[in-house]
């Protein structure tokens, strides 16, 4: 009881911080908000930690207190020591890429050859809809060239952990959502660049063999080593597979976190449209991946999947694309915005599903019990 009133507490404290948010906000006062809004955040992720529907949320609301303070306090985030903290990116990057290597192996590719239909629909669903739906609003943005170029970026990147996490908890096909971005993500090296200087190459030049390799260092190196660690350790290290989600969820707050300071400025100029046009990217890559999906008779259950796999991009790739050729405060923007709208939006579309469990999952408790999937 004492544990629930100390979350219940800082959850009163976060709406009072919330309050002198808002009254600050009114009264012309924003630029002293940095610190209550910091405190808000802050308050309000410790409260959510200690309610169980709520904790999914808690990363979410870190990463929105990470953008506050790249907002309000940039400095803190480019610089230590005379050394540029965008030097961590591709680090980051590669470490994360390692910790998914670390939970891949050969079985993971199996189901390419058990049901080929749904893989080969969900990646095409992945290599074409998000693309062609980023170049459209970067189009109609009116942005300038680089930071339009972004918005093609994120759409032409893989899917990511995070949308296995939401086909989890949306009672979706987990071995499906699992396998369409591990193909996605060992293609994006070589489609990724590609596809880039098709569509993004009408905002900015494009090398196409450089992309090629920054890519293979952040991806195929880290995941093979990944992969080799994987096998040669058996049973053992398993203290790994529970730390490498947090690390990566660290890693990715971390990469969020220094593009918005870098890119603070151009940010703060167009950042409500740059928001309004990643959330629709956003939303309409769930829906048209879910249409595309029963489109050809995937069942409900792979077409939420598929809905999720393209709806929910690698935004910490993406970053590291921008940062491999130097627009990391530019191209960099709208992956470092469309991160944490993805989680929220994901979460809220999982939630809902995760209500409303597909036909053939109720048949199969009716019958046998319980569920199998």
């Amino acid at each position: 009881m004492k544990r629930i009133n100390i979350y219940s507490l800082a959850l009163v404290f976060s709406a009072i911080l919330f309050v002198l948010v808002l009254f600050l906000i009114i009264s012309g006062n924003i630029s002293k908000a940095g610190w209550p809004i910091l405190g808000f955040f802050a308050a309000l992720a410790f409260g959510f930690s200690g309610y169980q529907p709520l904790k999914g949320l808690v990363f979410t609301v870190m990463i929105f207190a990470g953008v506050a303070l790249s907002l309000y306090y940039p400095d803190l985030l480019l610089e230590v020591g005379g050394y540029k903290l965008t030097g961590l990116i591709i680090p980051l990057i590669q470490i994360i890429m390692f910790g998914m290597g670390t939970t891949m192996s050969i079985k993971d590719f199996a189901l390419v050859f058990k049901t080929p239909k749904g893989v080969m629909i969900g990646v095409l669903a992945q290599l074409t809809i998000m693309p062609v739906i980023g170049f459209t609003l970067a189009k109609m943005s009116n942005f300038p060239p680089e930071i339009a170029a972004g918005i093609v970026l994120i759409g032409c990147s893989p899917s990511g952990v995070a949308s296995n996490v939401m086909a989890y908890l949306a009672n979706a096909n987990i071995a499906l959502s699992i396998t369409i971005t591990s193909i996605s993500t060992i293609l994006a090296p070589f489609i990724t660049p590609l596809l880039m200087k098709l569509l993004a190459g009408t905002f900015i030049e494009i090398d196409v063999l450089a992309m090629m390799w920054s890519i293979v260092k952040m991806i195929l190196i880290p995941i093979g080593a990944g992969l080799l660690f994987n096998y040669l350790r058996g049973s053992g290290a398993k203290w790994l597979d529970r730390a490498m989600p947090m690390v990566s969820m660290l890693a990715i707050g971390v990469v969020i976190t220094i593009i918005t300071a870098a890119g603070r400025d151009s940010l703060l100029e167009i950042g409500g449209i740059l928001m309004l046009l990643v959330l629709v990217h956003n939303v309409f890559g769930y829906s048209i991946g879910y249409w595309f999906a029963r489109l050809f008779k995937m069942s409900e259950r792979d077409a939420r999947t598929i809905a999720i796999e393209v709806g929910m991009q690698n935004g910490g790739l993406a970053s590291g694309i921008a940062n491999s050729i130097g627009k990391i405060a530019t191209m960099g923007l709208a992956p470092a915005v469309f991160g944490p709208l993805m989680n929220i939006t994901g979460s809220i579309l999982a939630s809902y599903w995760h209500e409303r469990p597909v036909k053939e999952e109720i048949g199969r408790q009716i019958d046998g019990g319980m569920t199998i999937d």
